[in-house]
């Protein structure tokens, strides 16, 4: 039965690529033929948060290119380009406790860290592939009897890997 299913596989494969149907795979995890990506400096625009958010995200991003793509990380003549802002980073408590009491204040078991990025990427090998001021967002959720200063760095970084891997997503790896 598996040597059946194999054998129509590869028949299906050959006849899907004989219609002109082509599989494209790439062990890069990219899906461009660019060569080169510039990163421009991420500018911290948010109102609250560390002053070196936007250096930390713009260093990390490079590294993630430099990771899991075969692109060069060049300073300018790049053929795809990465720009954006830090636009909110914000606590807000969630997960209300009721006090019992009708007149106390609700107090919160948790605070949720929230930063978001708006990203332009630009493809000079195919501008369909360009996006302008797109939003990625994400969230990390933690108790309130933890310092928020002792953990900011930690969860900021947590934070920032999901909005790269989504960034890198979005552009070269076009998900």
């Amino acid at each position: 039965m598996l040597k059946c299913l194999n054998v129509f596989a590869l028949l299906s494969l050959g006849f899907l690529m004989s219609c002109g149907v082509g599989v494209r795979y790439s062990m890069t995890g990219t899906s461009t033929t660019a060569s080169t990506i510039s990163v421009a400096d991420f500018y911290n625009n948010a109102d609250l948060g560390p002053a070196n958010m936007g250096q930390t995200l713009t260093n990390e991003l490079k590294n993630y290119f430099v990771r899991n793509s075969s692109l060069k990380v060049v300073t300018q003549d790049a053929e795809l380009g990465i720009e954006g802002e830090i636009t909110t980073f914000s606590l807000t408590p969630i997960a209300p406790v009721a006090s019992g009491d009708p007149n106390a204040v609700t107090s919160a078991s948790a605070t949720r860290l929230t930063i978001t990025v708006k990203a332009t990427y630009i493809n000079t090998l195919n501008d369909e592939m360009s996006f302008k001021d797109k939003t990625f967002s994400f969230y990390k959720d933690f108790p309130n009897e933890i310092n928020v200063s002792d953990i900011e760095d930690t969860y900021i970084r947590q934070v920032f890997e999901r909005i790269i891997n989504d960034i890198f997503n979005a552009s070269v790896a076009n998900w």
